[in-house]
């Protein structure tokens, strides 16, 4: 998982569309610094990420039923719906994926309301075309990070020592068993346990009385289907006009000479990555014709390598001959007269001469199919051989034709970057219109995709509703079915019992050795991480050769939080490197997003944990305020910065004491006084020279 960037609208001290936030996520330069004062919205921007994604909060944010804007509120007329909505971008195995979720506040007389969550998802493969996942966005979300495996990837480093605590220590174990393994077992043994549940209960048939109902629902969901329908044909008609809007003021910018240059060749470069995506759908395509056609091949090679032993063998003994076969020789012996004339008729010592070559003489029935099942064999082993030959003469050509797009679009990237920030202030006027043109139809894109989701997930529904009608008693015949099926169920649930006891004891060993080792890197303390059978994480001494468990501090607890936190990326790495050689697309990217992760820290240790977290993981998001950034922590992360940003925190204060920081010789505001009557956030970009 690999993070692209963020946008909020009217989310707790941002007001109204923020600039999309992009983050790092280069090799060298993988970390993302936002700079912000206490109060200036950071862990709000670390909750952003947490309830777009999962709908949770951490520990320090309060009144997390306060999600919208206030000033956003207080502008809004009576009866108003005011929206709230964070979106996020990111990739995954070739794909990008395309989350938001909002929610709206309802501005009364006397008091204000709070609507329902709304989840949206979209996802696009590397040929750029946008469609909606046949699952739901939370179950897409929690396959690539588990919803109890989030707090280790965005997390408050000031409160980061919480994991150890006694009572997080049952949210370690079933967190931990999840990225182990075990937890599937866990999730197994408890399905049955439903399944079994089920079985036992007798099935009562449908009355009258819900059967009406059922019809009603019916009725219902035909009726949002015609809706949504009609909402569909609407966002089509205003596609049509972006897209005409677009063309238009596109050739507008062409028609200045300043802009002219730099607009056609971002034509032909949308036209090469049209034909590149095209190309790439098609090797696609080539490849699941051949797994279709030719897959099953590379799976005979033990069989026919044991026909080639069963042939020789036949051949070593005799049975298998190119000589005199033994249908010819019982002619021979059936005629009594051999092709040279010689009598053979029983008795004479000639016959018996003849009936000795019976012993030695192959069948040649056997002969021939042994020769038709060889040439089969060769050609499966030589299709077999074809088709890994055009596996990886097709994946070639996609790695390819992924690397050419990459390029385009950076490009493409670059040049609208340009056009933007162009003196010629209609020339990035024009740039801007089309920024916004391009924006607006993305989001109708995303509707539409969601919209056709919901019809197909009503039609489901309709399909449900018309099994549940018809539905009748079940018989006798069934119920017996159900026992039968609660004693398998049961055994079952006994042999996953077992399996999961094995498996818990092997992995916890594991995770606890890789602790230790990352502890021991960072701490200068000779303290040793543990983790209990019930996956209890402390710190032990070794007295007199009897282990202790420690008193450790809020730095030495936090320390050995961020251990458990690399171990766990770790043990996720090398569980992706697994899937890779089953040839399972590349899963090996994780995140972090933590706020202020040095403040309970020694300067010893604010450097090594400075020097160490952008090791940790793929890509790193760090929020900090101007005193945590200061000093060894500023010279350690500074050669790793790819994104930086500043949050401008306004002031409604009368007398508010006005601050800034200094970034690569340059001067951003952190606090300002406010123009209006209301306090708000603002992100600032930092542009650091080189």
């Amino acid at each position: 998982m690999k993070l692209a960037s963020i946008k909020l609208c009217n989310f707790r001290s941002f007001y109204g569309k923020t600039p999309e936030i992009i983050l790092a996520g280069g090799e060298a330069r993988n970390t993302t610094i936002i700079h912000g004062n206490n109060g200036a919205g950071k862990t709000s921007l670390l909750n952003a990420f947490t309830w777009v994604l999962y709908e949770k909060f951490s520990a320090a944010f309060a009144s997390t039923e306060q999600l919208v804007n206030k000033r956003a509120i207080a502008e809004a007329k009576i009866g108003q719906a005011v929206e709230c909505w964070v979106e996020v971008e990111w990739e995954h195995d070739s794909k990008r994926y395309n989350v938001k979720r909002q929610c709206r506040a309802y501005k009364n007389q006397t008091d204000i309301n709070f609507g329902k969550t709304e989840l949206r998802m979209q996802v696009a493969g590397d040929d750029g075309r946008w469609y909606f996942p046949p699952q739901q966005p939370e179950e897409v979300i929690g396959q690539i990070l588990p919803t109890s495996l989030h707090q280790y990837f965005f997390f408050d480093g000031e409160r980061i020592e919480a994991i150890v605590r006694s009572d997080k220590k049952a949210e370690i174990a079933e967190a931990t068993k999840i990225f182990l393994g075990v937890e599937v077992i866990n999730r197994s043994i408890n399905h049955l346990k439903e399944a079994k549940k089920s079985l036992e209960n007798e099935l009562k048939a449908i009355g009258d009385s819900e059967i009406k109902q059922l019809l009603r629902q019916q009725s219902s969901i035909e009726q949002e289907i015609e809706r949504i329908t009609k909402r569909q044909t609407e966002i089509q008609h205003e596609l049509e006009h972006q897209e005409t809007f677009k063309k238009d003021t596109s050739h507008h910018l062409r028609e200045l000479s300043a802009a002219k240059e730099l607009e056609e060749r971002r034509q032909e470069l949308e036209k090469q990555k049209i034909l590149n995506q095209e190309s790439l759908r098609e090797s696609r395509e080539e490849i699941k014709k051949a797994t279709s056609t030719r897959g099953y091949t590379v799976f005979l090679s033990e069989t026919t390598a044991d026909f080639r032993v069963m042939i020789n063998d036949l051949k070593q003994q005799g049975k298998l001959t190119s000589g005199i076969s033994r249908e010819f020789i019982n002619d021979l012996l059936k005629s009594q007269r051999c092709i040279c004339g010689t009598d053979l008729r029983a008795g004479k010592p000639s016959h018996n001469n003849v009936r000795k070559f019976l012993d030695t003489a192959g069948s040649s029935a056997v002969e021939e199919t042994a020769i038709r099942i060889s040439a089969q064999v060769d050609e499966i082993h030589k299709q077999a051989l074809s088709f890994w030959e055009e596996v990886d003469r097709e994946q070639a050509r996609i790695n390819q034709l992924r690397q050419t797009i990459s390029q385009i679009e950076s490009e493409l990237d670059n040049i609208q970057e340009r056009l933007r920030k162009n003196t010629n202030e209609e020339i990035s006027s024009l740039q801007k219109r089309l920024d916004e043109i391009e924006e607006k139809i993305k989001q109708l894109i995303l509707e539409q995709g969601a919209n056709q989701q919901k019809i197909v997930n009503y039609k489901s529904e309709l399909a449900d509703l018309g099994k549940q009608i018809a539905k009748q008693k079940l018989n006798e015949d069934r119920q017996l079915l159900a026992q039968r099926r609660i004693t398998a169920t049961q055994d079952a649930i006994e042999r996953l019992t077992k399996v999961r006891e094995l498996q818990e004891t092997q992995f916890r060993l594991q995770l606890e050795k890789r602790v230790q080792e990352i502890f021991r890197e960072i701490s200068f303390t000779p303290y040793l991480p543990k983790i209990s059978e019930k996956y209890e994480l402390m710190l032990v001494e070794n007295t007199s050769g009897l282990e202790m468990p420690v008193a450790a501090s809020t730095g030495e607890n936090q320390i050995l939080s961020l251990s458990f936190i690399a171990s766990i990326i770790d043990r996720l790495r090398e569980w992706s490197e697994k899937r890779k050689m089953l040839l399972v697309p590349d899963s090996s990217n994780f995140p972090i997003v933590m706020d202020s992760p040095f403040g309970s820290l020694d300067e010893i240790s604010r450097r090594q944990i400075a020097k160490t977290i952008p090791q940790m993981a793929n890509q790193l998001t760090v929020l900090v305020t101007k005193t945590q950034w200061r000093g060894e922590v500023e010279e350690e992360m500074t050669k790793r910065i790819g994104r930086e940003y500043v949050l401008t925190y306004y002031s409604s204060k009368p007398d508010c004491e006005q601050d800034y920081i200094m970034l690569g010789g340059e001067r951003y505001p952190l606090i300002k006084q406010s123009p209006n009557e209301y306090e708000y956030t603002e992100i600032m970009a930092v542009n650091r020279e080189g």
